[in-house]
């Protein structure tokens, strides 16, 4: 007699929120429902609030808009930038799973090169669930992925690794230029797969982006601020970008990994280069005080939670990048005030019984689940 099949539940299905920022409909859910389906969507609308945002069918849900980022926060909304993508951070502030994987409405289902679908979600889960090895290369990449391991001459005392806190997923088609580049190469599409995961090292930056990323809530999310951009600021499109710069500091002092490489997904549109010059002009030229002070960055011994290290980050920001431009100074204090939102909707765990669930659901967000 056949025995019943045990239906297999999706890997951290009751652990893991899909953070989407977005001004539209979100039809493109479509493609990604055998994906995401089973999953938390906590969508972050930008823009018009009296706009209404369609979901398809069958999606669970929240979705949370600019009135309610400010009955949530109050005078602390502030610190979550308007008409930009940086908003999604607020929903890495309300969500209560230990994992958060955060996409682009204009990302859709990429292939690999056998011609079947990624399923980037799955690989994230993957890349965060198994460590990091930051303080000695692997030139075989991922030694913790099947038919991989460490080379010869690999020290066995770091083959443990360290957790993995971030994955960073990489695009085909439209890839992410910045406006100069987009303006020179308008016709060039990435069309190169690579099958591999890396682990990036200890002291070395990157430029994060938040198309297609992954990261445990718990050991980095209160350093996972996206910044003052768009509406009222003097640039955008450098939010992911200081996440990443940021992050990454905070991860080589604790001793945490950063991931790139797989799951690509497919950038469906190249936003406009004219418009994008716009937001990125002062950044392509404070980037070049940004980067050697985030590398000439040694944060205190004391400094043994990501929230210590945020704050000491902050009055770093404010003393040394303080001087290129009075945008840092309000971008330093944003962050003491992202620390401050983020110990108020998510307080140490013995505080947490009486503290929040109240909190979120009783401000709350438009709450679907069909």
């Amino acid at each position: 007699m056949a025995h019943p099949v045990t239906p297999v539940s999706p890997p951290l299905k009751d652990e893991l929120d899909i953070v989407i920022p977005t001004i539209r409909n979100l039809d493109f859910l479509e493609m990604w429902r055998p994906f995401f389906q089973p999953y938390h969507l906590i969508i972050v609308q930008d823009g018009d609030p009296t706009k209404t945002i369609k979901v398809p069918e069958g999606f669970d849900y929240e979705l949370y808009n600019r009135n309610d980022v400010n009955r949530v926060l109050g005078p602390k909304a502030s610190c979550i930038s308007f008409k930009d993508s940086a908003c999604r951070c607020f929903g890495f502030l309300v969500s209560k799973k230990k994992y958060i994987f955060t996409i682009d409405d204009d990302c859709f289902v990429a292939k690999d090169p056998s011609g079947k679908e990624i399923n980037a979600l799955a690989q994230h889960i993957q890349n965060v669930l198994t460590p990091s090895t930051p303080f000695f290369f692997n030139t075989l990449y991922d030694p913790y992925r099947e038919g991989a391991d460490f080379v010869r001459g690999y020290p066995f005392s770091l083959r443990e690794g360290v957790p993995t806190a971030i994955s960073h997923g990489l695009w085909l088609n439209i890839p992410d230029y910045d406006a100069p580049t987009q303006l020179v190469k308008p016709r060039e599409r990435n069309t190169r797969y690579v099958d591999a995961v890396m682990t990036i090292p200890k002291g070395t930056l990157f430029p994060m982006c938040g198309m297609n990323l992954a990261f445990d809530r718990e050991l980095i999310g209160p350093a996972m601020y996206f910044g003052l951009m768009g509406d009222g600021q003097p640039i955008g499109r450098y939010d992911d970008m200081w996440a990443g710069w940021c992050c990454k500091v905070i991860c080589d002092h604790l001793s945490l990994g950063v991931k790139t490489g797989l799951p690509y997904l497919w950038h469906s549109k190249a936003s406009n280069p004219f418009v994008n010059l716009k937001k990125e002009y002062k950044g392509i030229f404070w980037q070049e005080e940004i980067i050697p002070f985030f590398q000439s960055i040694v944060l205190p011994k004391e400094c043994t939670t990501v929230q210590n290290c945020y704050l000491e980050l902050s009055k770093m920001v404010k003393e040394k990048l303080g001087p290129v431009d009075p945008y840092f100074q309000k971008l330093g204090d944003a962050m003491v005030t992202w620390i401050e939102a983020w110990d108020e909707l998510n307080p140490p765990a013995q505080a947490a019984a009486t503290a929040l669930p109240t909190a979120v659901k009783k401000d709350g967000p438009t709450s679907k689940s069909k």
